[in-house]
């Protein structure tokens, strides 16, 4: 199975990074620019839109919520994404911040798709950073470099 994996170094604690993460409120700053459907508790269901109206982009289960691990699997969306796994891991840095490590696992091949969710991934991930690091946040429709439909 084939993963999208990136490494970033945010100047910010790991609390800080954590509560953009696995909040609704957070998720809608760095990724959705939308209000986030659902429950973000542990066993909870989150349904993300990126326009308004409509059915959601996709609805992620939330496995795990702890200080160092945010853990997703996505239980409806695009049918490449279905039964992936989307990990958010916190580390504390020596100079005070945060390295994250993001995995998107469980793809059932490399594809297109895939390379386009890699990049998009990597410009919310840069989302997350510059508004944790207090420079504003670029969330959909800005974030999205690659395109579908």
């Amino acid at each position: 199975m084939a993963e999208i994996l990136h490494r970033i170094s945010i100047a910010a604690p790991p609390s800080e990074v954590h509560d953009l993460i696995a909040t609704k409120q957070g998720i809608e700053r760095w990724w959705t620019g939308r209000a986030v459907d659902g429950e973000a508790t542990v066993g909870g269901q989150m349904a993300f839109r990126f326009r308004a109206g409509g059915t959601p982009a996709a609805v992620v289960e939330v496995l795990g919520d702890t200080p160092e691990q945010i853990a997703w699997r996505c239980v409806e969306g695009p049918e490449d994404w279905r039964d992936t796994r989307i990990t958010f891991s916190l580390k504390p840095s020596a100079d005070g911040g945060t390295t994250l490590l993001f995995e998107h696992a469980g793809w059932r091949e490399p594809n297109e798709f895939m390379g386009g969710c890699t990049t998009n991934w990597g410009a919310y991930l840069t989302s997350l950073k510059s508004g944790a690091e207090g420079h504003g946040f670029g969330p959909y429709p800005a974030g999205e470099i690659s395109r579908w439909g």
